[in-house]
């Protein structure tokens, strides 16, 4: 039999927490994150040996908002370091605040700065991002060639379908699979959810965060096995990418017990489709730097 060689692998969705500096709500709910700070530096530490090549900052809502971008644009702009860009937080539901503040951070697609947006929507009421400001500013990262992260608890999923097809020219990346209750057993209501979406053809997937949503003794490949190949099944290997979602994470895993969890689901793909998955289709769609 031949081996399978493991492709590198584009972290699309990495969190940093610093919580000596700033506030982190949401990690602050989470037993394994709360008062605690996860550096670039142990991220590093996490990741040694899996095959992760570079990384994307995702937004971990932390406040001051425009504070955490500086900070994480400093620590990618150091020499030597993998992120290759960053994912922002900015409140979309503000009518004017969005797009200056935009213009004046945006890099033109030069060095690791914004390669993307997204405004946490699980945390809100379910219609929150269906306001006429949210939606506006939605639909203006179109003109600027960037994502928008739909980050929306698996019962919401109706709701990212509207706001999806009321943007249908900004390309969007649902977080987590749509970040399936699979420890509760969700699975039809979610299932048939995740078919709407693949049919906009704006929404990618991304395979990113599953062993946390299951009961500890049961993240496994076995488990998140189903979610993961209908995922595929229903967006194709163009419109998917993988993510670790480190730290939350380590509710259930690591990130190299994800990592191993990931190749193996893939091992028999071709190399062109594990390629897709780990690090092109994240390239084509944040503009993100290049990995071998």
């Amino acid at each position: 039999m031949t081996a399978v060689v493991p492709v590198p692998i584009l972290d699309t969705h990495q969190h940093l927490i610093y919580a000596d500096r700033l506030r982190y709500a949401i990690a602050e709910t989470v037993p394994a994150l709360a008062g605690r700070s996860f550096r670039y530096s142990d991220y590093l530490a996490a990741i040694e040996g899996t095959g992760i090549a570079s990384t994307l900052f995702m937004e971990t809502t932390a406040e001051p908002w425009r504070e955490e971008f500086t900070l994480m644009r400093g620590i990618a702009a150091q020499p030597g370091s993998l992120i290759c860009g960053i994912v922002a937080q900015c409140p979309l539901e503000l009518a004017t605040e969005f797009q200056p503040w935009l213009e004046a951070h945006l890099d033109q697609g030069v060095g690791p700065g914004i390669r993307g947006i997204r405004r946490i929507c699980h945390t809100e009421p379910d219609e929150f991002p269906l306001q006429s400001a949210f939606v506006s500013n939605v639909r203006i990262l179109a003109v600027y060639g960037l994502p928008f992260d739909l980050c929306f608890l698996g019962r919401q999923l109706p709701v990212a379908i509207k706001l999806a097809r009321l943007c249908p020219d900004t390309q969007m990346i649902l977080d987590h699979c749509g970040v399936p209750d699979i420890a509760g057993g969700e699975w039809e209501s979610w299932k048939k959810s995740i078919v709407e979406l693949a049919a906009l053809p704006n929404v990618h997937c991304k395979i990113s965060g599953l062993l946390a949503y299951c009961r500890p003794h049961e993240a496994t490949l076995d488990t998140v096995r189903p979610y993961i190949e209908h995922c595929i099944a229903c967006f194709g290997w163009e419109r998917v990418a993988w993510g670790s979602d480190w730290p939350f994470c380590n509710q259930t895993t690591t990130v190299g017990e994800w990592v191993a969890v990931s190749r193996e689901l893939v091992r028999d793909e071709p190399e062109h489709n594990r390629r897709k998955l780990f690090h092109e289709n994240a390239r084509r769609l944040y503009r993100a730097g290049s990995t071998q």
